[in-house]
């Protein structure tokens, strides 16, 4: 009898090694400019015995997409324009013919064979309809921060680790029960039919993957596109009552908590609104928010004391309130991320994200004034402007220098001057400032990196603030150090000061360019007293707040040279 029953083990495993054989697999792959891994992800595919066909889909890419994917052996189907990766999976399912169909994202740097083959087995086994990943990885911003509080909500038995995971695959039959959403909607709009439709989806583990971070702007754009699936799902389904008499408020508050996010996000990465419009945008945003954040509350607290059944009001608040969460938590996500790109200095404070730079500073007015500064990309120099840099005003004043000063590269002289009209944020350098800097063509610099590249540079700039000209000597300097306040009198009159770090020494004074004497500093205040042509010049030097430049000595240059006009 035994032996009768291994008999029909052995018989059943054999059926079902012939039905996992005679199942038919195709791989959908969906592109956007992926030249650099569409081909990787192709050979993973390829290298699986389970595959019968990989189709990559062009999703209207500018790039070598297209021509990478057909070379690694991919049938390739183009988009003539971008339509998004859910229109781009429909067109992917419809031209493929596989019992089984796999979709894959097209930007995975370590995509392998295996890991495709780990998503099929169970649907090969009868073990699952749907079979979607779990990884791990860095981000998961908009996971955690926007689909699994909305899912938790709306869809509470769905309680997958990563629901907007994009690499899944499904019988064939499943799929086309299925909505696909044109956007980035596509994954979990999948997530939540499958459950609606009662399918066995299991969650498989694909270890670690690697691909770009995606930008803020983008993360914002998918968050958006997330909730409007999740949220559209709920609506089909039934799973949403809405209480008219307080739609407005909660429509407002979340129209202000919208526009407090646009606000904060033109002035960092929008520079075609001006710093200015932002500031307005953000604020008036807020105003609005809490506004109808508090109109919301009092109307809500009048609706609790007049219903009947407080536990299942208290859900519905919850209920309808998630949505002006989730854009707060969206906002806040923002604000900490900016945050966490904030470096203090005395007296300065830089919010540096990667596209622009907010510089909040003092002056010595004491005004508080802020600027967004930055990136700058390198370019050469005009042609017959050898010895001239053109540089736009942020970068400028990130430097602490001005128009027509001169800065000296390996004992050359180099005048800065503005960039030309339309040129933005480009540096056009010559070839040899641009060896002495260490920087190429091309060449993208941050604006809190800009003094580090122009550290210990000697440079000559105008301090006065009178007919009689008065140029002073000094050493850009990365990182702020206590510095000495120096005012230059002429017959009594002020005619220029200026802050730098002064070390113990001798410095130089000028006069039309000749020398006349080598003053000496101890590290005391002091004041040096020159009679030169019927004047008499006054230098007074006092301690006194801290800067991040320093005052060429005598061996490393001029420290004053004083031109009178006529003269």
């Amino acid at each position: 009898m035994s032996w009768l029953i291994l008999i029909l083990v052995f018989l059943l495993c054999a059926l079902r090694t012939v039905r996992e054989d005679e199942q038919t697999v195709s791989v959908v792959i969906p592109a956007f400019n992926e030249e650099k891994t569409v081909a990787l992800v192709v050979e993973a595919a390829k290298g699986s015995k389970m595959v019968s066909e990989v189709i990559v889909v062009d999703d209207g890419s500018t790039d070598n997409t297209s021509g990478v994917a057909e070379a690694a052996g991919a049938r390739v189907i183009r988009h003539a324009s971008n339509r998004g990766k859910g229109a781009a999976l429909r067109t992917g399912f419809k031209h493929s013919s596989g019992d089984i169909v796999v979709f894959v994202d097209a930007d995975l740097e370590n995509m392998t064979t295996e890991k495709i083959e780990r998503m099929i087995r169970p649907i090969l086994r009868g073990r699952a309809d749907l079979t979607k990943t779990r990884f791990r990885r860095k981000a998961g911003r908009v996971t955690e921060l926007t689909a699994k509080p909305l899912l938790n909500f709306f869809f509470p038995e769905i309680k997958f680790e990563q629901p907007l995971s994009g690499q899944f695959a499904a019988r064939r039959s499943a799929i086309e029960k299925m909505k696909f959403e044109e956007d980035y909607g596509v994954d979990v709009g999948i997530v939540l039919d499958a459950d609606v439709l009662g399918l066995t989806v299991k969650e498989v583990d694909i270890g670690t993957i690697h691909h770009d971070m995606a930008s803020l702007r983008d993360l914002n754009l998918v968050a958006n596109e997330v909730v409007r699936t999740i949220v559209d799902r709920a609506l089909e389904y039934g799973r949403i009552t809405m209480m008219d008499t307080m739609g407005k408020s909660i429509r407002m508050c979340i129209l202000g908590l919208s526009l407090t996010t646009l606000g904060i996000f033109s002035i960092f990465f929008i520079r075609t609104i001006p710093a200015t419009a932002g500031i307005i945008i953000a604020v008036s945003g807020s105003i609005v928010a809490f506004y109808y954040f508090i109109s919301l509350i009092r109307r809500s607290i009048y609706v609790f004391r007049r219903s009947r059944g407080k536990l299942q009001t208290a859900r519905s608040f919850v209920y309808m309130h998630f949505p002006i969460l989730v854009s707060g938590l969206i906002l806040l996500a923002m604000i900490s991320t900016l945050l966490g790109a904030v470096k203090v200095d005395d007296g300065k404070i830089s919010i540096e994200p990667t596209s622009g730079n907010l510089i909040i500073w003092k002056k010595n007015n004491e005004n508080r004034t802020f600027d967004v500064r930055g990136p700058y990309r390198v370019d050469s120099a005009l042609e017959n402007e050898n010895n001239s840099i053109r540089i736009p005003e942020e970068a400028i004043n990130t430097l602490g220098l001005g128009y027509g000063d001169t800065i000296f590269l390996n004992g050359e002289a180099y005048t800065l001057n503005r960039t030309r009209d339309g040129e933005g944020n480009i540096i056009r350098i010559p070839t040899s400032a641009r060896e002495a800097l260490g920087v190429n063509v091309g060449d993208v610099i941050q604006d809190g990196n800009l003094r580090k590249i122009f550290s210990n540079v000697y440079a000559i700039r105008n301090i006065s603030s009178s007919n009689i000209t008065v140029y002073n000597g000094i050493i850009i300097q990365y990182d702020e150090s206590q510095a000495s306040e120096v005012m230059v009198y002429v017959d009594n009159r002020l005619v220029a000061e200026a802050s730098g770090v002064m070390k113990n020494g001798s410095y130089t004074v000028s006069v039309n360019g000749e020398f006349i004497r080598n003053i000496r500093f101890r590290g005391e205040d002091s004041s040096y007293m020159i009679y030169h042509g019927g004047h008499i010049i006054k230098i007074d030097i006092r301690k006194g707040g801290s800067s991040d430049m320093r005052f060429a000595t005598a061996s490393e240059g001029k420290f004053l040279n004083i031109w009178f006009s006529g003269q």
